[in-house]
């Protein structure tokens, strides 16, 4: 029987098949463990099932020399050292496909809201601004037969592909190797679905949005990162966008504070793309099924690229 630490809460009944096989320890607060104590807790564990919000580097595997296994809550990685996990033997496993279809699902509402100012509509009713039907008022822009450009067109930006369909929308699809600023200066909808890495982190800053229509609008459901938020609150205050909606930021939670807060025509959501009763539950099979294979000794199913 292994230690297996899991830094947050699951939804499911996917920790019960864990518990039915090895010593499992459960971090109890409602926030992530500070990075100190997520190593003292690790210490001794030789699975360890993280969330996007756990630093899994070398002071981590360092206090957890035993660890074999670390399985991500999440599809992405950014969080998790990939070269040192695999030089030191710790095999990563992530949980891709299930969040597919929520994720799509959000990026579509934020392309609805944000091309169509839903946030600003709702704030006049709850705040008392709306008087009347206004010809001229809370006016946005058409979706249907909008061009969509897809930055990181993988499993999720192509699950927003076949929503476009209903929409009439005809969609670029924007690879490594594609011409960015080209589909950027030829987009209504900007949709970002990368990864981070040392390529596309602030792949959208000030010289991608010097490409934008005044008229576009940017959404954002991959990593907050890819988005210089110093440019893009510069380009909505100058009416160089016509809106953003993100369910992604740096840092996470953005601060009250935070001069991005201040731009107009922005929505920002508290990164809940997978956010679903079944994807999440989901999530948290995958992940147990990876940490059971790791400490079989086995391949995992659902392993890191």
């Amino acid at each position: 029987m292994a230690r297996v630490l899991v830094t947050r809460a699951l939804p499911g009944a996917a920790l019960e098949r864990l518990r039915a096989l090895h010593a499992v320890d459960v971090w109890d607060g409602d926030l992530p463990p500070e990075p100190a104590v997520l190593r003292e807790r690790a210490a001794g564990a030789e699975g360890l099932l993280t969330m996007v919000t756990d630093r899994v580097d070398g002071a981590l595997l360092d206090a957890a020399p035993q660890l074999r296994v670390v399985a991500n809550y999440a599809v992405g990685t950014d969080n998790v050292d990939l070269g040192l996990c695999a030089r030191r033997g710790v095999a990563v496993g992530v949980t891709p496909d299930v969040l597919t279809e929520a994720t799509a699902d959000l990026a579509f509402a934020l392309i609805l809201a944000a091309a169509r100012h839903l946030v600003a509509g709702h704030e006049a009713v709850r705040g008392g601004s709306w008087r009347t039907w206004e010809p001229a008022g809370w006016l946005g822009h058409d979706v249907y037969g909008a061009t969509l450009a897809l930055i990181g067109p993988g499993r999720i930006g192509e699950a927003v592909a076949r929503r476009a369909q209903g929409f009439s929308m005809e969609v670029l699809r924007v690879g490594r190797d594609d011409d960015l600023h080209a589909a950027l200066e030829r987009a209504d909808v900007i949709s970002l679905h990368c990864p981070l890495t040392a390529q596309t982190r602030r792949l959208i800053g000030a010289e991608a949005l010097r490409h934008v229509k005044p008229t576009a609008v940017l959404v954002n459901t991959a990593r907050g990162g890819v988005v210089d938020q110093v440019a893009l609150r510069a380009a909505l205050q100058e009416g160089r966008l016509a809106g953003a909606a993100l369910d992604v930021t740096e840092p996470e939670p953005l601060p009250p504070d935070d001069p991005l807060l201040s731009a107009p025509n922005l929505l920002v959501l508290p990164h809940v793309g997978s956010a679903t009763h079944t994807a999440r539950a989901r999530m948290a099979d995958l992940a147990v099924a990876n940490i059971l294979a790791g400490l079989d000794g086995r391949p995992l199913p659902h392993p890191a690229d």
